[in-house]
């Protein structure tokens, strides 16, 4: 199916579905691209990543539903549903034990995240062939600048042709929408799943969005879609029309961004992969919460080094710890610390997580899920003494104790530095699985299974 509409084009390739004919004016249209004046923005989106790479690798399950996700006997949630499980109403982020009930005939699998990530950084290599101003979202969906002038000089539309056609030649498909902003790329993206080009040309945006649910906006969520219904406000449309005192009510300071978002006039930039991160973080799902604090700190210490790896992958190092811990009734807790320097070692971070777990739990409260952000990479971590410092006052200390303990802590760092780079070598060599400490051990019999889409847990070591 090729068709034009008012605002937006909507391409498909020869084969996936009905089609004009090759005179139609619409196909004349399409086959000679508007000209492109100003920003080009591209939000290429894999469908149904994981189920689709699982159908590549498994002939005898193309055709069929395929969920990949966590067990429905141990609390998992949907990753990712093919299309043809979708049929049944199956999507991401669905309880596994629901997704069983609406296709008890599926064919589940926890996944293989190192063949999902060899195929991501194959398709995000046929990106950055084009321009090498791309920002990776998830491991699935990214955006490029394909602005004219920028890096080239050729139609965007067809940039987004052939990046959709090389993908087609992996043995996966994927959306494209292509519009002046990052907001537009992404609305478009969604408009014509699966394996097809939404392309929203300058001057046009406003037109293409107006007309949509305001569901369909990020940054829109359920709480927002309620406030903004109480006002009559239904439509994207409606948000860019709407009175500055009732955006206020409902976005507070976010109002004139919101507006902006909805008229298809912001201006985020792409945030290419040249600039630094701001966090590195990971958590843990329990499928039966933990309520022994030994248990708990062994997820701790296994986030943490997941982190602390990540960030050594990375050439980073972090000023700033946080944990995150949720309750068996789904509330959040946070607590944050500030190191008294930067580092990249799972061993500073682990001792700084249990000393925060007193404040955000207490002895027997169950805990479904943990995790840890590092941040702060700019190397100016405020100098403040060390919850863990249990010197003695120099007052109390002779010369010859004290230094006999500075000669301990370096011996003591030095053996932690030297395990630490045995195990990065290891694993870089034989996959994250190569070595594995009694702390992993005691957690991994206890995950729901469920997959990441984030970007970081696909990277591979520089």
């Amino acid at each position: 199916m090729i068709s034009s509409h008012d605002s937006h084009h909507i391409l498909r390739p020869a084969g996936a579905g009905s089609q004009a004919s090759p005179e139609s004016p619409q196909n004349a249209a399409l086959d000679a691209p508007l000209h492109w004046e100003g920003r080009a923005i591209l939000l290429v989106d894999l469908d149904a990543f994981f189920a689709s790479v699982e159908q590549l690798d498994h002939p005898d399950w193309r055709g069929r539903p395929v969920i990949v996700g966590g067990s429905a006997d141990r609390r998992g949630v949907v990753s990712t549903a093919s299309y043809e499980a979708r049929a049944f109403g199956v999507h991401s982020a669905m309880a596994a034990t629901v997704a069983r009930r609406l296709c008890p005939d599926a064919i589940w699998t926890s996944g293989h995240y190192d063949r999902y990530r060899e195929m991501s950084q194959t398709v995000m290599a046929i990106m950055r062939d084009e321009s090498p101003f791309l920002q990776q979202v998830s491991i699935d969906e990214a955006f490029l600048d394909v602005t004219p002038g920028a890096f080239g000089t050729e139609s965007p539309v067809e940039v987004a042709r052939r990046i959709q056609k090389r993908v087609d030649e992996l043995g996966v498909t994927c959306s494209v929408g292509l519009g002046a902003s990052k907001t537009v790329a992404k609305v478009a993206s969604e408009e014509n799943k699966p394996h097809g080009i939404t392309v929203v040309y300058p001057g046009r945006q406003r037109a293409f969005l107006a007309p949509l649910p305001i569901a369909r906006m990020s940054g829109i969520g359920p709480a927002s879609q309620k406030a903004l219904h109480r006002f009559g406000i239904t439509t994207l449309g409606d948000v860019a029309d709407a009175d500055e005192g009732v955006l206020r009510q409902v976005f507070g300071k976010n109002a004139q961004l919101m507006r902006a978002r909805c008229m298809g006039a912001d201006t985020d930039p792409v945030v290419y992969e040249g600039e630094p991160a701001k966090s590195v973080s990971n958590e843990i799902s329990f499928a039966t919460d933990l309520t022994n604090r030994a248990d708990i700190e062994a997820a701790l210490a296994t986030v943490a080094a997941k982190v602390g790896r990540r960030l050594r992958m990375n050439g980073l190092e972090a000023s700033t710890v946080t944990l995150k811990v949720r309750l068996s009734n789904l509330a959040v807790r946070t607590a944050q610390q500030q190191l008294s320097e930067p580092c990249a070692d799972e061993y500073v971070f682990a001792p700084v997580l249990y000393a925060l777990l007193d404040k955000v739990w207490a002895p027997g409260t169950a805990l479904r899920l943990v995790g840890m952000a590092a941040s702060r990479f700019d190397g100016a971590a405020p100098q403040q003494a060390s919850l863990f410092d249990d010197e003695e006052p120099a007052s109390t200390a002779d010369d010859a104790t004290v230094q006999g303990r500075q000669r301990n802590r370096m011996a003591q760092e030095q053996v932690r530095a030297g395990l630490t780079k045995a195990t990065d070598i290891v694993r870089d060599r034989f996959g994250e699985g190569a070595v594995q400490f009694g702390r992993e051990l005691r957690t991994k019999g206890n995950l729901t299974g469920t997959t990441s889409k984030n970007p970081a847990d696909y990277k591979n070591p520089r």
